[in-house]
């Protein structure tokens, strides 16, 4: 799968980030998801998901560390520090300009006692927030310059479908989470590198510049997930990996960033 480049945006210098990444996916996204996105008239809702999917991969991490790796004071530091984004995102309170430069926390996060995993889930789940929660701007900086106004927008069936298949004991419950977690990384960054060639210059360059650090979250996800479990992660890691994939290749009637093969 090498050769992947985009209209007047080359990829070929971030090969080494892809190539993994199309080997950890099972299937590449269909032709039929790219088609529909690239048509002018989807871009909204594109934005729009993109932009919620942003801040639930955000709080996707924050959960994770509240409940699994910090004290009391740093889970409420981590409330405090979303909660401007999940009041515009929710309640529609407060502006593009109320969220400028709210994406480092200020507070200390200290990781919980006698929890042997702690210190390295905060310190890979705190950037990965920073770097969404700025990515979430960003996306809420492009729409805004096109006129593209913010309005709710459901959930599609691809996170909640993986969560249904989580096992319901620890520590095994943490090691499927960190593993869902990549998998929803790394279609993300497949998904921008593919999509990238159909959009115009400004968009298209800002989907390649997210490459690198998505690349990198699906990995720190993978390397938390091994270093948690007892046992080797790798048929887990199938496991998940093929129902992502049927996911991916299957019918689906509501186009999202990470829907399947559209049908309308």
């Amino acid at each position: 799968m090498t050769g992947r480049k985009t209209a007047g945006l080359s990829i070929k210098g971030d090969t080494s980030l892809l190539e993994p990444i199309y080997q950890f996916l099972q299937c590449d996204t269909p032709n039929q998801w790219v088609e529909k996105a690239r048509q002018p008239e989807n871009l909204p809702v594109l934005l729009r998901d993109h932009l919620l999917c942003e801040l639930k991969a955000a709080q996707s991490a924050m959960f994770l560390i509240r409940k699994y790796a910090v004290d009391p004071a740093s889970a409420d530091a981590l409330l405090a520090w979303f909660q401007p984004y999940e009041d515009f995102a929710y309640k529609k309170i407060g502006s593009i300009h109320s969220l400028k430069g709210k994406s480092q926390i200020t507070k200390q996060i200290t990781a919980r006692e006698k929890s042997p995993y702690s210190q390295s889930l905060i310190d890979k789940m705190v950037l990965l927030i920073k770097e969404e929660l700025h990515h979430f701007y960003q996306v809420l900086e492009i729409m805004e310059s096109r006129g593209i106004s913010y309005d709710s927008i459901s959930a599609s069936r691809y996170a909640r479908s993986l969560f249904q298949h989580i096992t319901n004991h620890e520590p095994y419950t943490l090691v499927d989470k960190l593993i869902i977690g990549a998998y929803i990384e790394a279609r993300s960054c497949e998904r921008f590198a593919k999509l990238a060639p159909h959009l115009d210059e400004e968009l298209g360059k800002f989907y390649i510049s997210l490459l690198r650090s998505e690349a990198r979250h699906y990995q720190d996800y993978l390397t938390l997930a091994q270093s948690i479990s007892k046992n080797d992660i790798t048929e887990r890691v199938k496991y998940f990996g093929q129902i992502e994939a049927e996911l991916i290749q299957s019918p689906d009637s509501d186009f999202k960033f990470h829907s399947g093969i559209p049908v309308n």
